[in-house]
């Protein structure tokens, strides 16, 4: 699964005038960059580390997406100036440029064709959120925990002596929260015989021994996954 992130995307123009435009922050791990129902004036462009995307139901903590090097946040409010409608907690140290929304459009209304890597991050989400509505119905707990999997894997992923591992403290209940399930089944499905001791979730690390275990779970034939490109 290759996921395009907003930085890879933006032409070196765009980049060098958003570098311009901004300032580097270093932001503690557990901090939040953004909260739930808050106006969010800044936008932030991750240069390293992973953030969580989670909203609060009913006092229920449920889990949107977990981006990483190269990936927007808050680029919806920079356009409609709206109230943020999720939080944005970092999962680890995180190094990422900041700048206000304003500066952030007019740095991007220098050039049509920056707006385009807006566009493109937006219908990436797009296409992942009607990936997840689908398998709800019917619905298809292996699908969507796999799915989630792609993702992490896609965006994080390191290769480790033959298999593929994923350093971040992302917990089995973690994985549920973000799939629609509660850590027992997510528990189930990784002792089923689909993935049996080709995929291990610990406290601090996913490891899986080949990109074919996650698609097997997804049931989805595509591509291996490739390691996360440089944001740099």
């Amino acid at each position: 699964m290759d996921i395009g992130t907003f930085w890879a995307e933006l032409p070196g123009p765009g980049r060098r005038a958003l570098e311009e435009a901004g300032t580097s922050v270093l932001i503690r791990q557990g901090a939040f960059l953004m909260r739930q129902h808050n106006r969010s004036s800044q936008v932030y462009v991750l240069r390293s580390g992973a953030v969580e995307v989670w909203v609060d139901r009913a006092g229920e903590r449920v889990i949107l997406d977990v981006l990483g090097p190269g990936d927007l946040v808050g680029e919806l409010e920079a356009v409609d100036g709206g109230v943020r409608e999720a939080s944005v907690e970092a999962l680890t140290p995180v190094q990422a440029l900041v700048l206000p929304a304003d500066r952030f459009r007019t740095v991007l209304n220098g050039d049509p064709e920056w707006v385009w890597a807006v566009a493109g991050v937006l219908a990436e989400r797009l296409r992942d959120a009607n990936e997840l509505r689908i398998s709800h119905f019917p619905d298809d707990a292996e699908r969507r925990l796999g799915t989630r999997l792609i993702r992490l894997f896609a965006r994080f992923g390191d290769p480790a002596d033959g298999a593929l591992v994923v350093r971040l403290p992302v917990s089995q209940q973690d994985l549920g929260r973000w799939a629609g399930m509660g850590r027992r089944k997510v528990a189930q499905i990784l002792a089923g015989k689909r993935v049996r001791g080709d995929l291990t979730v610990t406290r601090n690390s996913i490891t899986a021994r080949s990109p074919d275990v996650l698609h097997r779970l997804a049931d989805d034939a595509g591509p291996d996954i490739a390691a996360p490109e440089d944001p740099s």
